[in-house]
């Protein structure tokens, strides 16, 4: 990102004027270089862990493709993502398919495709048994029980359900393989999640000794943290957060942040491994011992700084003398970028991207949608920016790939819906082209 600002600033002003604000730029050798990382991360914990790529994380398929050739598997929880993701060049056997209850459709392709699928009732399990044997296939399956520590999801089985579809999977070993078991938790947490991965490996050994021998997979869901800005940052921001920094619309009490400021996908990935179970013992060293195989689904992890997101200044309407900060209008709405069915707003300050030069002067201002919607605020809280913003101006916002850039994009207003231009940096001068197989 940074080469790209310092060293190729017309170029991105170029594809903005070209292609249309709002334009999000993805950056597929940055994750490929996440990958590595994080594969490196886990291989140092003695664990043997496949990756699947989380699709709903972003719908560019760029990352498809990247993961086709890294030998990366894909998590997919819709026929269309699944067809995506083949068409993309991933086997079916690298596929995951997960997402409550899933329809008859996604069942009849991943049995078609040899997919993993993650079933999270006794009535879906009849369901997917009933589509193997009409098509005369053997399926492969994890059952998705619900952990300790949140026990009231509305993912998953709870125990008696859990032994009841164990006990149908050994009744329908023609149509049904059964591999193991994932899990769902909200939040970060590595100790939790270690946790939840330890209760799936001691229902792996009780399988087995009721005669499901081939209970080797413990699927521990996405769920690494990624940092966006410096931990210490974050704590100050926690700490001197208040409703006067925020559009009147909005104030900070209620509102859900992400930890921006947290730990990196590899910090909590090496922690979540080596966090001890059962005593001294590592999760990863008790897996490898009863032969257990990790599952992990990362999605924005694998998406740190593989993307960014430029608007184009519309109008600026000055209030500094009545409100003291501006509302700057971009070309573009909200949906193309916040978190906002979180009732959350995107924290890091988007930079302020131009070739005029002008003397300092702090410029405070929030960031709004052209839509006629009073809330369709694409950065409530007010921003310093560093010199006045003017129409014609480019807001450039960071590492917006994983979720902040197409999770809620929508035809509103019958707009068209943003561009993607892929960018690879090479060795000599950036390559671009448009995103799509």
């Amino acid at each position: 990102m940074a080469t790209l600002l310092d060293d190729h600033r017309a170029l991105l002003v170029d594809l903005l004027d070209g292609l249309g604000s709002p334009l999000h730029v993805v950056l597929p050798e940055v994750f490929e270089e996440n990958v590595a990382a994080l594969r490196q991360a886990f291989a140092e914990t003695g664990a043997e862990v496949d990756i699947l790529f989380a699709k709903k994380a972003n719908k560019a398929d760029c990352f498809v493709r990247s993961a086709a050739v890294l030998g990366v598997g894909i998590d997919a929880a819709s026929t269309a993502e699944l067809v995506k993701a083949l068409a993309g060049g991933v086997p079916g056997h690298r596929i995951g398919i997960s997402g409550p209850e899933k329809d008859d459709t996604l069942h009849a392709l991943a049995v078609q495709h040899d997919c993993l699928v993650a079933i999270d009732s006794i009535s879906e399990l009849r369901r997917l048994a009933a589509t193997a044997r009409l098509a005369r296939r053997q399926v492969r399956v994890l059952l998705r029980a619900r952990t300790e520590s949140q026990p009231t999801s509305r993912f998953g089985m709870a125990a008696a359900e859990r032994d009841a579809a164990v006990d149908m999977c050994l009744e329908l070993t023609e149509h049904v393989s059964f591999r193991g078991f994932s899990f769902h938790l909200n939040g970060y947490s590595p100790e939790e999640r270690a946790a939840a991965a330890n209760e799936m490996i001691e229902h792996c050994l009780d399988a087995r000794r009721r005669g499901a021998h081939a209970a080797e997979l413990v699927d521990i869901g996405g769920g690494l943290p990624m940092r966006y800005v410096d931990p210490g940052l974050w704590d100050e921001f926690v700490q001197q957060n208040e409703p006067g920094h925020y559009h009147p619309a909005k104030t900070s009490k209620g509102l859900y942040f992400y930890p921006y400021g947290g730990l990196s996908p590899t910090q909590a990935a090496r922690m979540i491994m080596s966090h001890p179970v059962d005593g001294d013992e590592s999760l990863s060293a008790k897996a490898a011992r009863h032969r257990i195989r990790f599952i992990v689904e990362p999605g924005r992890s694998l998406l740190d700084q593989a993307g960014f997101t430029m608007y184009r200044v519309q109008q600026v309407d000055d209030r500094r003398d009545t409100d003291g900060y501006a509302i700057v209008t971009v070309t573009g709405n909200s949906l193309n970028l916040c978190e906002q069915w979180f009732n959350t707003d995107y924290l890091p300050d988007p930079l302020l991207l131009s070739a005029q030069s002008v003397a300092d002067e702090m410029f405070p201002a929030s960031v709004a949608g052209s839509t006629c919607l009073e809330n369709d605020m694409v950065t409530w809280r007010k921003i310093g920016f560093p010199r006045p913003v003017r129409p014609g101006d480019q807001l450039v916002y960071l590492n917006t790939a994983g979720y902040h850039s197409d999770f809620l994009e929508s035809r509103f207003h019958d707009t068209a819906l943003p561009l993607k231009a892929v960018l690879r940096l090479g060795d000599a001068a950036p390559r671009w082209r448009l995103d799509g197989i």
